[in-house]
C-alpha cells in the first residue's frame, strides 16, 4: 500500500511528531478506550490518524452501519486495541458520514482495514477476519515498526518509560476547534494570529496553508478544469482548476498547470500564480517528490 494512497489532501506539514502525544482524544465506548479507540471524522483525520501515526501505528477501520461483517470485525479490533495499551491506535471511520476519506482510500467495499505509520499506509486487508488472524497481523505490524515508531516500545514498557503528554497550546486548540466546526475563516484567523506573534512558527505556517487550501478544496468544482483548458489565459480559471486537481489527488497535474501558467505570464499575474503555487507546496511534506519536481520546474520557469 505504501505510496498507493495519497494522504496529502488531508495532511498538513505541522510538527506532527512533536504534537502526537498532545493530539486530542475522541472517546469511543468509554473508560480506558479513549486513548486507543477513536471515532474519526474528516475534521479530525489529521490529528487522530496522521499525527498519532508518527508515534504508533494507527489501524483505520473503515465501516458502515449497514455492513454485517463490520459488526463482527469492529468489536474484535476494539478489544485488541484496548489490550494493546497504547502500542497502536484503532481509528474507526464511518464511510457514509465521511465520503471524502472513503474516496481518499479508494474504498470499494467494507470493512476495509488500513495500517498507517509515519503518515503513510503500510499494510491493509479487506473483509472480516477471525481473532487469531487479527492478533497475528497486529503482532507482525508492531514487530515491523517497533524500531521506527518510538511510541510502540514506550507503551509496551509502560510506566515511566512512556512519553509524557505535552500540554496543549491553547492558541492551536482554538484553531483546531474552529476547523472541526468547519469554520475555516476563524481557523485561518487563529493561525495567522500565532504567526503575527511568531513569524517563524513552522507549525502554524503549515497549518495555515492547510486551512486555506482546505477551504478552497471544499468549494472545488471539477468543471473548473475543463473551463481552464478552454481559457489558458484566464488566471482565476487556472488557479481554480489547479485547486480542483490537487483536491482530487491529481497533485502533479495541478502543479504542472500553474508552472505552465507562470511561463505564459509576467508581472503581477506571474507573481500571483507563483505565490498560489508556493502556498500549495506548504500543504505537503518537504520530501514529497512531486513538490521537489515542481519546485525545480518553477525555478526554470522563473529564471
Amino acid at each position: 500500500m505504501a505510496g498507493a494512497v495519497d494522504l496529502s489532501a488531508l495532511k498538513s506539514r505541522a510538527e506532527a511528531a512533536a504534537r502526537a502525544a498532545a493530539a486530542p482524544k475522541s472517546p469511543s465506548g468509554g473508560g480506558g478506550a479513549a486513548a486507543t479507540v477513536v471515532d474519526v471524522t474528516e475534521a479530525t483525520f489529521q490529528a487522530e490518524v496522521i499525527d498519532r501515526s508518527m508515534q504508533v501505528p494507527v489501524v483505520v477501520d473503515l465501516w458502515a452501519t449497514w455492513c454485517g461483517p463490520c459488526k463482527q470485525l469492529s468489536p474484535v479490533l476494539e478489544k485488541l486495541a484496548q489490550e494493546g495499551n497504547g502500542a497502536w491506535v484503532l481509528a474507526k471511520i464511518d464511510v457514509d458520514a465521511n465520503p471524502r476519506i472513503a474516496q481518499l482510500f479508494q474504498v470499494q467495499s467494507v470493512p476495509m482495514v488500513i495500517a498507517i505509520a509515519g503518515g503513510q499506509p503500510v499494510d491493509a486487508f479487506a473483509g472480516a477476519q477471525p481473532e487469531p488472524q487479527l492478533r497475528q497481523w497486529i503482532s507482525s505490524l508492531l514487530n515491523a515498526l517497533r524500531d521506527q515508531l518510538p511510541g510502540i516500545r514506550a507503551a509496551e514498557q509502560g510506566g515511566p518509560g512512556a512519553p509524557a503528554e505535552e500540554p496543549e497550546d491553547p492558541r492551536f486548540t482554538a484553531a483546531e476547534e474552529a476547523l472541526e466546526r468547519g469554520d475555516y475563516a476563524a481557523a485561518e484567523a487563529a493561525y495567522q494570529k500565532i504567526l503575527d506573534a511568531e513569524p517563524n512558527n513552522e507549525q502554524a505556517k503549515a497549518a495555515l496553508a492547510q486551512v486555506r487550501f482546505s477551504a478552497r478544496a471544499e468549494q472545488a468544482d471539477p468543471g473548473a478544469i475543463e473551463r481552464a483548458d478552454a481559457a489558458p489565459d484566464d488566471i482565476d480559471a487556472q488557479l481554480a482548476a489547479a485547486d480542483a486537481e490537487v483536491a482530487t489527488g491529481k497533485v502533479a497535474e495541478g502543479f504542472d498547470r500553474l508552472v505552465r501558467a507562470v511561463k505564459r505570464t509576467s508581472g503581477d499575474e506571474r507573481d500571483r500564480i507563483r505565490r498560489h503555487l508556493l502556498e500549495m507546496f506548504e500543504v505537503f511534506p518537504d520530501g514529497d517528490e512531486r513538490v521537489i519536481a515542481a519546485r525545480r520546474a518553477l525555478a526554470n520557469a522563473l529564471f
